[in-house]
């Protein structure tokens, strides 16, 4: 291996796993479900158990990625029912249910994750590495395919917030007046901020970056704009049911 020629370090040696990985996709029986619900139940109850799992999977794979798809696969499903359910309950036409099934799948969920780790990724590899003096070390960077686990990750615990619990209590948020106002600030706020923390979580768990509290910024943003939201009559839950079945107003 030849050091690079801007900071003297041995690039880590390319890893082929985004081609086994699409491949094991459509190979269900190949899937770990088991430990799959396993890690989402932890995310819940005890996120940090999780990543350091992570690190016995770098330990034994050699990569922090995982090699299975089962968790994104997994959460496309419960993703899909969540928004046939919703669909069957505020609006009975099929085309709009598909609608909304896409729209949830492949733009919250793949198109924003993918969004978000590719600027995490890229954060993390150009300002958050730590330098170090040795000029023989291999070269140590975020995978992208790890950010988006940390993504998915993150945004399990979310899901079960903002589109399980929030499919419960939905008639009452969108209901008029101040206690339906602050329930559905306070369950976003606290959805969105979980969401951050579990993200801030899956790169600190990481040796070769430093100043990973950088990914805990946003939950300060968010815990200023909350009041602020509030006291301008602002509801996201009747924001959010407006845009896809425009009952409320």
């Amino acid at each position: 291996m030849l050091p690079t020629s801007s900071k003297g370090r041995m690039p880590s040696r390319p890893n082929p796993i985004l081609p086994q990985y699409l491949r094991r996709i459509v190979k269900w029986q190949q899937m770990d479900i088991e430990y799959t619900f396993w890690q989402m139940l932890h995310l819940c109850t005890s996120p940090k158990v999780v990543y350091q799992h992570t690190k016995y999977h770098k330990q034994t794979k050699n990569q922090w990625a995982r090699d299975d798809p089962a968790f994104i696969v997994i959460c496309i499903l419960i993703l899909a029912v969540s928004a046939v359910a919703y669909s069957a309950a505020y609006d009975h036409s099929t085309g709009h249910a598909v609608f909304v099934v896409l729209s949830v799948t492949c733009v919250h969920f793949l198109l924003a994750g993918a969004i978000v780790a590719t600027f995490c990724w890229f954060v993390t590899n150009n300002y958050l590495r730590e330098e170090t003096s040795h000029s023989h070390v291999v070269e140590q960077r975020v995978e992208w395919l790890y950010a988006f686990d940390v993504h998915c990750n993150s945004f399990f615990p979310m899901f079960i917030v903002l589109y399980v619990i929030h499919f419960f209590i939905s008639p009452l948020l969108v209901a008029h007046g101040f206690v339906p106002l602050l329930l559905s600030n306070l369950i976003f706020t606290v959805a969105i901020s979980y969401y951050h923390y579990l993200n801030f979580l899956g790169y600190d768990v990481l040796p070769f970056l430093e100043k990973t509290t950088f990914f805990l910024y946003p939950i300060g943003v968010v815990i200023i704009f909350t009041p602020i939201l509030i006291l301008s009559g602002f509801n996201p839950s009747r924001y959010i049911m407006n845009i896809y079945f425009s009952q409320w107003s």
